[in-house]
């Protein structure tokens, strides 16, 4: 007996969210969209119960822009089960050893239900290290709670089964976005987090808020006598950072306005044309969640074993004070956050300069070929290749003009397009993550972060528009295979 007959009668019944029977109106995906946003919000403002505010570190640091959530909230541990699994079961897939054909239901529900125990696995994975390892979540000594008393043993417990119901629980959110609502769950979580930083980096009245800067900096309250020019391209003018947030935005919309267009025309409605777009960024930004959330589960795991291995060889990495690597291999392989980071000749980096530059070229090296990578994985997975799209093609009745009506033609002429694109763009959205994140950005949402959000706002803008377009006109979901 095989894994998958093992397996069956555990992952077939999974709790999922049902799916919609028949088509869901636009004013009601959007209901259902505002309402988990809602939801998301209203989680991250509840505290962790048990838990003492002070001394408490945030694993995930400077990845919680892209991996949500909200350091001590209920959402602690944000979308990073779900991506981390996802990362598992497109590695498991991309090298054929979980052996479920996607085109197949029933290998789709096992597919679906393995990916979700998963999930719930990693949740409990990355909770038991905050709450009981390491002192990360520091807890309270005792805490009285409706007439009962709990000791400091209890309240770990406690925090732990906390964080564990919120990744469930942002896990089914996903889940009700994906299939009653507009867009995917993660790419809302995403927006939301990214943006509540970037306008509170706007219009924060205290240090660090640019307009409150701006003010100090008009009305001499900021010391320009040093070096000015320092002061306010990187300092509190934060002109270089203001800078890159508009050209991310602007090379983003472009970027996604990219494409290489091919002509389709109906088979049995004369006259109906339309066109496949091949856009320079076919596989979205979302592969860069993937290569990011693999690094921060390697500065994860660096974090862990400096707090509970005494002795830890210095090969491996050194932590400062503040928790952060300065030497070793956790070091070499964090990205770069900040200005701070890398500018040697400022002053502010304590590395050799060597040090500073390998740092820059790990990081390039590991979001470059890491886009590439998991941007090939992700258009296998997620039915985008050619040889799904050449089905898609042919079973919405469409073909390509002057070519035959037939499966294997239209995939050839889309493996001219597809690979190639998807290559490039994975790397390109790489590159700009890194130059984004080495410049610095409005509050420090890193430059993978602001690339997320902007690029996910913009898909997330062209499917309402087409969810629009369809409600508008019932027949063109038919004619694109689109009615539920």
């Amino acid at each position: 007996m095989g894994w998958k007959e093992a397996a069956e009668p555990v992952l077939t019944r999974m709790p999922t969210v049902r799916r919609p029977e028949g088509h869901v109106p636009f004013k009601r995906k959007l209901a259902w969209t505002a309402g988990i946003l809602v939801l998301y919000f209203f989680l991250t403002n509840i505290a962790l119960l048990g838990m003492q505010a002070d001394g408490a570190t945030d694993l995930f640091g400077e990845f919680r822009a892209i991996l949500a959530g909200e350091h001590g909230s209920l959402l602690q541990v944000g979308i990073g089960p779900i991506v981390t699994a996802s990362i598992v079961m497109q590695l498991l897939g991309g090298a054929n050893l979980l052996g479920l054909d996607t085109d197949d239901p029933r290998d789709q529900v096992l597919y679906q239900g393995l990916q979700k125990l998963l999930v719930i696995v990693m949740t409990a994975l990355t909770a038991l290290p905050m709450v009981f390892a390491g002192g990360f979540l520091p807890v309270q000594q005792s805490l009285s709670l409706g007439g009962l008393t709990f000791d400091s043993t209890q309240l770990q417990v406690l925090m732990f089964l906390q964080i564990f119901m919120g990744g469930v629980l942002i896990l089914y959110m996903d889940e009700v976005v994906s299939k009653w609502g507009v867009g995917s769950g993660i790419g809302l979580f995403i927006i939301a987090g990214v943006s509540q930083r970037l306008v509170t980096g706007f219009i924060q009245p205290t240090e660090g808020g640019f307009f409150y800067d701006w003010y100090q900096i008009i009305f001499g309250d900021v010391d320009l006598a040093g070096d000015t020019l320092n002061t306010l391209l990187l300092g509190e003018g934060q002109i270089i950072a203001l800078m890159t947030t508009l050209l991310i935005f602007g090379i983003v919309v472009y970027a996604e306005s990219v494409r290489v267009e091919i002509p389709l025309s109906h088979a049995r409605v004369k006259g109906a044309r339309g066109r496949f777009p091949v856009k320079l960024i076919y596989a979205s930004v979302l592969p860069m969640i993937l290569v990011r959330a693999l690094q921060a589960n390697i500065q994860f795991m660096g974090q862990i074993l400096d707090r509970t291995w005494d002795g830890m060889p210095a090969v491996l990495g050194q932590y400062n004070a503040q928790g952060e690597p300065v030497s070793g291999f956790f070091y070499y392989t964090a990205p770069i956050y900040s200005p701070e980071d890398w500018m040697w000749w400022t002053g502010e980096v304590a590395q050799a300069t060597w040090m500073v530059l390998v740092r820059i070229s790990v990081d390039l090296t590991f979001m470059v070929v890491g886009g590439a990578i998991f941007a090939i994985f992700w258009v296998e997975t997620t039915n985008m290749g050619p040889d799904a799209t050449a089905r898609q093609i042919q079973n919405s009745g469409m073909q390509i003009p002057g070519f035959r009506q037939n499966v294997g033609v239209i995939e050839k002429v889309m493996e001219r397009y597809i690979p190639q694109v998807t290559v490039i763009g994975g790397a390109l959205v790489g590159l700009l993550a890194v130059w984004a994140n080495m410049l610095g950005t409005i509050g420090a949402v890193t430059g993978t972060g602001l690339l997320l959000a902007v690029s996910i706002t913009y898909k997330l803008y062209e499917e309402i528009a087409e969810e629009q377009m369809m409600e508008m006109h019932p027949m063109m979901r038919q004619m694109f295979g689109r009615e539920d």
